[in-house]
């Protein structure tokens, strides 16, 4: 908030205040710049809940998705400072609320989607590699030894078994149906379409969207707010404070690390054609 705006509100001329907190990213629980998870949040968060006055809090979202435990985390986190201070949350979704960002979205009280938005794929994914013809070409033999039948499921230089497909299939299904049951509850019967359209981890426009009931309305956050709130609004942006995630990571395990994580992330957006 600029000194001309502050003096405005310190004398009782200035409009609502609206903090704003910008969740972007993939979500996983590792400490790295551009990643979303509740460590990052949660301050973030407890900032923008915090303002007395404000009315509502904004909060953007643009992720893809990712670890179903942070999102879970993050939008439990967002109800509970809602609910302990009456505010009410406004979600503004720009290039994706997806996946795990989509579950994160459906914390707010109402979303507000683009047009272009990419919005839904409500389902959970379990990917991996295979490097048993590689390693019988190159003339390798994996040895491994465990203690407990199951301690090597998926093993990438092991042959795919069928009952290491059937438990991760069990738990996907476990974990799809926490996000199901999220959704269901905090969209009610605003969702428009069956199960077996909406939560087959397909993915929508946010036009489309807005058809079935994922979103509430089309548009851009300074747009609605200013609508709702009027010109005289303030906005505030709610960002991260300088720390050790500012800090150069040294070392060649840590570059590596960087490379390794940048090219998963760019993998997490592309599936969406970002």
């Amino acid at each position: 908030m600029g000194l001309r705006s502050w003096l405005k509100r310190r004398m009782g001329q200035g409009g609502p205040l609206i903090p704003v907190v910008r969740l972007h990213g993939v979500i996983a629980a590792d400490q790295r710049p551009g990643r979303l998870n509740i460590e990052m949040a949660a301050p973030l968060l407890k900032r923008a809940f915090a303002l007395k006055s404000a009315p509502a809090v904004a909060i953007v979202i643009n992720s893809p998705g990712g670890s179903a435990v942070q999102s879970r985390l993050i939008s439990k986190r967002i109800r509970d400072l809602a609910d302990e201070t009456g505010k009410k949350v406004l979600v503004f979704v720009e290039d994706a609320a997806a996946s795990g960002g989509y579950f994160i979205a459906t914390a707010g009280d109402e979303i507000i989607a683009d047009p272009s938005s990419i919005v839904g794929s409500i389902g959970v994914i379990f990917a991996g590699f295979g490097f048993v013809e590689a390693l019988k070409k190159v003339g390798v033999d994996r040895r491994v030894h465990t203690s407990g039948r199951n301690k090597s499921t998926m093993d990438p230089f092991l042959p795919e078994k069928a009952e290491d497909v059937a438990r991760i299939k069990a738990m996907e299904a476990d974990v799809h149906q926490v996000f199901i049951d999220w959704v269901k509850g905090r969209r009610g019967d605003r969702l428009k379409g069956g199960d077996d359209l909406l939560f087959t981890g397909e993915f929508w426009s946010g036009v489309k969207g807005l058809e079935l009931g994922l979103v509430d309305g089309l548009g851009d956050m300074h747009e609605v707010l200013r609508t709702r709130y009027g010109d005289k609004l303030e906005l505030l942006a709610i960002a991260p404070r300088r720390g050790l995630l500012a800090m150069p990571r040294l070392g060649f395990a840590a570059l590596a690390g960087d490379i390794a994580a940048q090219v998963e992330d760019r993998a997490t957006w592309s599936r969406l054609g970002l």
